[in-house]
Parts: structure tokens; sequence; C-alpha cells
């Protein structure tokens, strides 16, 4: 081997050396400064863009006022802000710093820190022999950053799905068991307000820090699962099991307030049926009173839906104890609520008790949305407001029932009226069949007493009308004879109060809660059976 084969391999040796020096160095500073900068690209990615800065990603409160919950979108959000910074950030560096400005000063003879030109001839030619091997450094040491960032995000999002997948699973899992429990409880609240009287499927709460927000989504979802963050920063129940029924309730629709037990506790709608002055706002004192009668025994238990309705019902007691009459129904209907309980079923019962004018029209009477809710119907009849019945009358009797105040329209023509609007669901649809004003009858000679067959006996006095088309087009039918001037009021008989229960009592049985046995007939009640 001569001088210059011995010196050409001398230098290819240093060249290589040097070659595999450069590559090894700008590896290992290249990926340590790749996945540096990545790591802190991706993590600044999870914070705010600046500080007092509006950040667009993050998710605002909307028409509901409650804070959206992380894991229902910021989750993602932040996920793919981490993912995407992580994923351009290496190859970003790699470009911009690597290859545009070291690489680019290396193969220009110049300091890539400075961009200073090389001080003498041997430093430009080493700083430009230096230069592949940065390039093919930067390269390889970006492969490496990318895999090992991109398996670590991989396990993040993984993660992150997980995590996610489990909120959701929950969320779910809540609001389906919720939905569930109402259906087994054929639980369905509906608004008791005039004028509305539509399905409540969720109850809208209002903030009880802030006591301005109407929160009309308060169930786990988007919101949260457990618990919703209002505006104010006040935490809410989001489900029956975090307490949500210890909120105040309103109707969604109409914002009038709901009774609290209309979302725990099955509902029973029961309207009262009955020409104006046929007795309605007095049987419902009655068996109010008879409820109570039970109570005091200890057969049910019994307390009002809301705050409105014991004021009410306490109101309505004092005038009959001073006056022994009830005031007429002002405006279309109310709905009398109370929470009727044995062993450890209860129902909400709404008791409907519309002006008896707005049963006088077919119009007036499509306008009773309570109607298509109803459960079972309590139909009122004022036997002294029927024409063929009042031509019985005569004499003394005479006087007797103009002074009983007879209702003004008939009870056949106040069932017909019903009987058009129920069309469809009246095969499957109990009514109790209540005369009132059993006081005044008994002391009418004019017409036969009545006994325990009150149907018959309505039949006898020329109502047989009325009692055909009851047991032909309604599935189970049931009559009672009440006087609710002797059970209320002064003087009130107990026995009474009980017997103006047992109508109520019956179509509360039949929606399966066990009073049965409170609702015999006896005394006037006889059961008919329909078809």
């Amino acid at each position: 081997m001569d001088g210059g084969d011995l010196t050409w391999l001398i230098s290819t040796l240093v060249l290589a050396v040097w070659a595999v020096t450069a590559v090894a160095v700008c590896v290992f500073r290249a990926f340590w400064t790749l996945l540096a900068v990545t790591v802190r690209t991706a993590a600044a990615a999870l914070g705010p863009v600046g500080a007092g800065a509006q950040d667009r990603r993050i998710t605002g409160v909307g028409t509901e006022p409650a804070q959206p919950s992380y894991w229902a979108r910021q989750v993602w959000i932040d996920t793919a802000a981490v993912t995407g910074a992580g994923l351009r950030t290496p190859w970003r560096v790699w470009r911009d710093h690597w290859m545009r400005r070291v690489t680019a000063r290396l193969l220009q003879r110049r300091r890539p820190g400075s961009g200073r030109r090389g001080a003498n001839a041997f430093t430009r030619a080493w700083l430009w022999l230096a230069a592949p091997g940065t390039a093919v450094g930067a390269t390889a040491a970006v492969l490496l950053v990318a895999a090992v960032h991109g398996t670590a995000l991989l396990l993040f999002v993984t993660l992150v799905a997980l995590a996610g997948g489990g909120w959701a699973a929950a969320a779910g899992l809540l609001r389906g068991a919720e939905r569930a429990w109402l259906l087994l409880f054929r639980i369905r609240a509906v608004c008791p307000h005039p004028g509305c009287h539509r399905p409540v499927p969720l109850a809208a709460h209002r903030c009880p820090d802030c006591a301005q927000a109407t929160h009309r989504e308060l169930r786990p979802g988007r919101y949260g699962v457990f618990r919703h963050t209002c505006a104010c920063g006040a935490r809410l129940p989001a489900s029956p099991l975090t307490g949500r029924n210890r909120l105040a309730a309103e109707c969604p629709f109409c914002d009038q307030p709901l009774p609290p037990a209309a979302a725990t506790t099955r509902v029973v709608h029961v309207p009262l049926i009955g020409a104006s002055s046929s007795g309605k706002t007095m049987l419902v004192a009655a068996v109010t009173a008879g409820l109570r009668s039970w109570e005091a025994s200890g057969r049910l238990t019994l307390s009002h839906g809301s705050d409105a309705d014991r004021v009410e019902s306490a109101a309505l007691d004092r005038r009959l104890r001073d006056d022994d009459w009830a005031l007429k129904t002002q405006g279309d209907q109310r709905a009398w609520m109370v929470v009727v309980g044995k062993g450890r079923r209860r129902r909400l019962l709404y008791l409907y008790d519309p002006m008896g004018e707005a049963l006088q029209e077919a119009r007036r009477v499509r306008e009773q949305q309570y109607l298509a809710h109803a459960d079972g119907v309590l139909l009122v009849v004022d036997v002294l407001a029927d024409r063929d019945v009042r031509q019985r009358i005569a004499g003394a009797d005479d006087t007797v029932a103009a002074g009983a105040r007879p209702a003004a329209q008939g009870p056949v023509d106040t069932f017909a009226g019903l009987s058009g609007e129920l069309t469809g669901r009246r095969g499957t649809l109990p009514v109790a069949v209540v005369v009132t004003k059993r006081d005044v009858l008994d002391r009418i000679a004019s017409l036969p007493p009545a006994g325990a067959d009150v149907g018959g006996w309505l039949t006898a006095i020329g109502v047989g009308d009325l009692v055909r088309n009851v047991t032909h087009q309604f599935g189970a039918a049931r009559y009672w004879t009440v006087s609710a001037f002797a059970a209320t009021g002064t003087g009130a008989l107990d026995s009474e109060a009980r017997r103006a229960a047992e109508p109520v009592l019956w179509l509360l049985a039949r929606s399966g809660l066990r009073v049965g046995d409170l609702a015999g007939a006896r005394d006037g009640g006889t059961g008919v059976r329909g078809r």
C-alpha cells in the first residue's frame, strides 16, 4: 500500500468516525430536545390560551343555566388538542429547527447557534461535513420521538375513552334506572293547573341559592351524572338518588309549582263531573273528612299534596263550620291533591273540581284537558235537577227540593257531554256514581227512600236512562248516596264522612292501592258491572 492509498484510507476512516459521531450526537440531542418540546407543547394544550384571554375551546353556559360536565364534551376537545399538539410538534420542530435552521446553516458553513461563518477553512470544512450527519440524526430522532410519544398518546386516548365511556355509561344507567322505576310503578306526572294539564316527563327546578335560574334538564346527562353546577356555582342533585326530589319542582310548560310527590308517587286522576250546584265542592270536603277519619283510625295515611292544598282545605273547613255551605268553584276547574297511603304503597290523588258551567257545552267540555288523563270518573248526580224526578215531587216537598238549590243541568245531560268526550276510553274506565244531597232526599216523602240498591232506586224514580248508559258504556260502575252536609261542618258524623270517602277509595283500590276493604258497599253503595 503506497502513501496515497494510506492517506485515503485514513481520511475515509476519519470521515466515517466523524459522520457516525455526528449522527449519534445529533440523535441524542435531537431526541431529548424534541421530546421535551413535544411534552411541553402537549401539556400547554390543556391550559388556557393566555392570561385574561377568552378560550374558544371551553364550552360555555347555554340556555340551560348549568355548567356542562367536563366529561360530556370538554374532555374530547382537550384530548384532541393534546393529541394534535403531540403529533404535530416533533415534525414541526424537525422541519423548522433541525432542517431549515441547523442543517441549512451547517451546509452554509455557519455555526448553528449564532449563524456566524466559520473562522477558518478547517472549521468551515468540519461544519459542512457535519450537515449530513445532523440531518440523518435529526430524522432518526424525530422518528423515535414519534414512536415513543405516539405510544404514550395512544395510551392516553385509550384511558380517556375508557373514563369517558364509564361516565356516559353511568349517566345512561342512572337515567335508564329512573325511567324503568317510573314505568314499573306507573308514575306519570301531569300538571294539575288549569289551562295546562300537560304530561311532565321532567319537572323544572329553580336553583335554591340564586332563586333566578330554572333548570329544565336536571337529570343525569351532559351537565353531570350525580350533580349539576348552576351558573351561580351552586351544586344541585341531578337524580332522585342524590336528593333531587327535595327541590321545589315546577311545570316546565306553565311554570306553576308541582306537588312534591308528583315525581315519586303514582298519580290517580279523578275528575268530579257534575252540573253547577250539584254539590261537587261539598263532596270534596266530605271525601277529605272521610279520609281523615280513616287516617285517625290508623287504616291509612293521608297528607296534602302541597302547602296550597293544605291552606285551601283549612279555609274550606272553616267556611263549612261557619256557614255550613261551600263556595261555588271559581275558574274553569281546580285540582285538590292529597297523598293517600296504605302500608308501603302511596297514591297522589288529583280530585279535579271543574266549574259546572264548563261541562254544559261540548266545546268547553273538549277544553277540559285533564279528562285525557282520567284513571276513573266520579259522577256527581243531583237527582233534584232531573225533570222527571221534579214532576214526581208535589206539595210541600217541592219547597224542600227548591231549598236544596238543584243543579242547573240534569244528570243525564251532564253524563251525555262526558260520554262523548271519553269515546275510546270508556270501556276501561271505572265510574263511581254519587248521588248527593241525601239528607234532603230523605225528607221528601214524594220519593221512595234510597236503599242499598242505589242503581235500582235511580231507575225507580225516573233516572233509569243514566243507569243504563253508565252500565253499558263504562267498564265498571258503582253507586252511592251521600250527605256531604252530614259529613262536614259543625256536628259532622264520622260514619257519613267515611261513607263519602268510599267512592274515592274504590277508585284508588282499582289502581292497586289496597283499600278495597274500606270501600265496602254498605248503606247506600252498590256495585254494578258494565260490559
